[in-house]
């Protein structure tokens, strides 16, 4: 597991336990030993539980016993048992809410993502997400696109050249600005291009742009756009995405389709976690 990653589950225990769980160690001694079973409350493609929701227990007590009963990428019905700790039943109790809260928001996210991969099945295109993340959740949540068999984006403004729509209004154009990024970027990064029309994007071709963005597009006029590119660029369509047109979307013939709600509308989904002694 990533260094960094680490250290949020340490933040996100401190932050939940503050000082202490004075209800859970009120109640139970120190050497009071415990199972805690998470159960599934519906269908979902589970998402977290190999090596996230471990980690935070084991942050709280290393020696508490972890077994994923349901491996990540596997989809849990309702009233399945999916995971299971056993150690101290106060760091049980005093983890539970972080190790829940992420295995529902993952989960939701991974159950979303495997919805959409779903609808576009059998044609030649990505289901890609965006950098509309949870701030500070951004690895685990793009983690939980690519358990849902969808694939990720940029992770960060230094992975890759995007020009939209307000760096194309400073610069005065896509020409000017393709111009000044070709002058000062590393020559190793393609440059991706957000279009609105098809002036547009015969404008990103004149430039050489490697990847064009059909943003907020119809269909109809994705599909004139795919015909005019006829394979010089890869193509992107983004924009007002959702389970009811993404395949209509996919069959205008465009390569990649990203989705901002796989992260920024993903419901959680509802597990339980019960104690035994």
């Amino acid at each position: 597991m990533d260094t960094q990653v680490a250290r949020q589950l340490q933040q996100f225990l401190e932050e939940d336990v503050g000082l202490g769980d004075i209800t859970t160690d009120s109640v139970f001694g120190p050497q009071q030993e415990g199972q805690a079973i998470f159960v599934a409350k519906e269908d979902f493609v589970v998402a977290g539980l190999n090596e996230i929701v471990p980690l935070v227990f084991t942050t709280r007590n290393p020696l508490i016993i972890c077994t994923a009963l349901k491996k990540d990428g596997e989809t849990a019905r309702s009233g399945e048992r999916i995971f299971s700790a056993q150690g101290p039943v106060r760091d049980l109790l005093s983890a539970e809410r972080v190790a829940l809260n992420l295995a529902q928001r993952l989960s939701g996210i991974a159950t979303l993502t495997a919805a959409f991969v779903h609808e576009v099945e059998g044609l030649p295109v990505r289901i890609i997400d965006t950098r509309k993340t949870t701030p500070g959740l951004r690895a685990l949540e793009k983690y939980a696109v690519r358990i849902g068999g969808g694939h990720n984006h940029r992770f960060s403004l230094a992975d890759g050249i995007l020009l939209k729509d307000n760096h194309i209004a400073a610069a005065g154009s896509i020409s000017e600005a393709v111009r000044l990024i070709r002058d000062k970027a590393p020559h190793t990064l393609k440059i991706e291009v957000e279009t609105e029309n098809l002036a547009q994007v015969a404008e990103c071709l004149a430039c050489g742009v490697e990847i064009i963005m059909l943003d907020n597009m119809a269909p109809a006029l994705m599909r004139q756009a795919v015909n005019f590119i006829a394979g010089r660029a890869l193509v992107e369509a983004s924009g007002g995405v959702n389970l009811s047109n993404v395949r209509e979307i996919a069959e205008a013939g465009v390569d990649l389709i990203s989705v901002g709600a796989l992260t920024h509308s993903a419901r959680a989904m509802d597990i339980s976690m019960r104690l035994s002694g």
